[in-house]
């Protein structure tokens, strides 16, 4: 079986028509977006072809097969870094949820035209530049789908969380709010009636959201980006195939269109030497380490006082050793068993055997791979998708209060190795898989090109509605008019 497998990976990886040139449009200026963009461009390129990423970030690990070409949207990275010295994060995690979707809308909507209007774009744009398919992150950004029409290639979209509200509704996938929750939502598959109600409820708020407030702005920045190509909603529903970085080893098992396909952990890459101030740090824990990182958008520094002193005095009980992404040059009241790092090789950190917890916002990237390296994470919740990674950890693992949780890890990590082919080799196929089948339309469901009304086929109803009514009308008008001859029967009886 296992020479089955592989002969199978070697068809997969080498079963390429030819060297493509493919366009990969990531313009968000978070860093934990850019390392799965990037990831599957340069996985695409090691396998041969021609890359193209517009992005903000400059990548310095080029790949050494393929080409990999960088557009850069200079000046992002930095407006990003003022703004995130402007809001605390940790702040903003109490923020009320239906609040939270019109606030990133607002943001995402002016990074679309800050995008589509950056002179490098603007370039690309205007060059006799040919691709055979267009790679774009699916996360409100609609606009930025008008790069395949404009350079006459296939649409494929890549969505960094996962199915989600804005990618279920543009291939027609069913997604049933009864045990289904919104990814800005903390609840579990098993959710009470009150939360049910709440579910629903914002998924009808999120769905007008976007059709009434986003589509029509982002439908004014393609017709105006993009004159020549067709109608804005006509390219909406047009990927190709949806790839999605999840994987039924971390999600909760979900209904899916055949054109979604799970390549969660395709990022994963096999672990490099670590530093040698790391290395020995970590071999000298004999006692076990304490890995604690907030990721790369939330910042350690701006937790608020009296939850870094609960940490501290925590830290400082413990005869384990601390290893703390702290992004400041001090930390006040640091305990001896405490080593701080601004930066640190996570997956690195995580493959060594004596990291025995990961102490975690909960993001998607650092919850995929701390279930590729089986290590039991406590999870510190504070916007977006980490409330509800962090509800699956604590639903499937129970790691705060069953003591086999390292058990449950090592088996979460099990079941995430445990595939066919390896989740990057399934993306480059499908890539190219599209590009063999010039857009492979044979994917998409027919819902996709219903209009709303038919889909959720309220025309059905209202005329069953319609039947129902006049049906019923007509049976009040019968028996009215029997119970009236009746009554006329029984008077002229009683005359007689």
């Amino acid at each position: 079986m296992k020479i089955f497998c592989a002969l199978l990976s070697l068809v997969v990886v080498f079963h390429s028509s030819k060297c493509a040139k493919i366009l990969g449009v990531f313009p968000l200026t978070a860093r934990s977006h850019y390392i799965l963009g990037s990831s599957l461009m340069k996985g695409l390129a090691e396998h041969g072809h021609d890359v193209t990423i517009i992005t903000p970030f400059i990548e310095k690990n080029l790949p050494k097969k393929g080409t990999y070409k960088q557009i850069e949207l200079t000046g992002f990275r930095e407006e990003h870094e003022k703004r995130g010295k402007e809001m605390n994060m940790f702040e903003m995690g109490n923020t009320n949820v239906f609040l939270m979707v019109p606030f990133i809308l607002n943001m995402i909507t002016e990074m679309t035209e800050m995008t589509l209007n950056h002179t490098n774009v603007q370039n690309l744009l205007k060059s006799d530049e040919k691709f055979d398919v267009v790679i774009v992150e699916q996360f409100m950004n609609d606009a930025h789908k008008g790069f395949a029409p404009h350079f006459n290639a296939p649409l494929i979209l890549l969505s960094t969380i996962g199915a989600n509200t804005w990618v279920n509704m543009l291939v027609a996938n069913p997604s049933p709010t009864s045990y289904i929750p919104d990814v800005f939502l903390s609840y579990s598959s098993q959710m009470t009636f009150c939360e049910r109600l709440t579910n629903t409820a914002f998924n009808i708020f999120s769905t007008l959201v976007y059709h009434l407030g986003s589509f029509p702005i982002q439908a004014k920045f393609y017709n105006k980006y993009f004159p020549k190509s067709p109608p804005f909603y006509d390219t909406l529903y047009n990927a190709s195939i949806v790839l999605l970085n999840s994987h039924s080893s971390i999600n909760q098992p979900v209904p899916y269109v055949p054109n979604m396909i799970d390549i969660g952990g395709f990022h994963v890459q096999p672990t490099k030497k670590l530093p040698d101030d790391l290395q020995k740090f970590l071999d000298d824990s004999k006692e076990g380490v304490v890995y604690f990182s907030m990721g790369s958008n939330l910042q350690s520094s701006q937790l608020p006082q009296e939850k870094r002193d609960a940490f501290l005095s925590t830290f400082a009980k413990m005869k384990m050793k601390i290893l703390w992404k702290w992004e400041e040059d001090v930390l006040p009241g640091q305990p001896k068993n405490v080593k701080l790092g601004k930066w640190l090789p996570q997956q690195e950190i995580l493959a060594h055997p004596n990291v025995k917890l990961f102490i975690t916002h909960g993001g998607l990237l650092s919850t995929t791979e701390t279930i590729y390296h089986g290590v039991p994470v406590l999870a510190i919740p504070i916007a977006a998708d980490q409330k509800l990674n962090a509800q699956r950890i604590v639903n499937e693992d129970e790691l705060l209060n069953n003591p086999k949780y390292t058990q449950n890890a090592k088996k979460r990590s099990e079941l995430f190795h445990d595939r066919l082919v390896g989740p990057m080799e399934t993306a480059v196929y499908w890539v190219e898989y599209v590009i063999r089948h010039g857009g492979a339309p044979h994917l998409k469901v027919a819902g996709v090109d219903l209009p709303w009304y038919k889909y959720f086929l309220l025309d059905v109803g209202v005329f069953i509605l319609i039947v129902l009514v006049f049906s019923s009308y007509v049976f009040c008008k019968i028996t009215k008019k029997i119970f009236s001859l009746c009554t006329k029967s029984k008077k002229k009886v009683k005359r007689s």
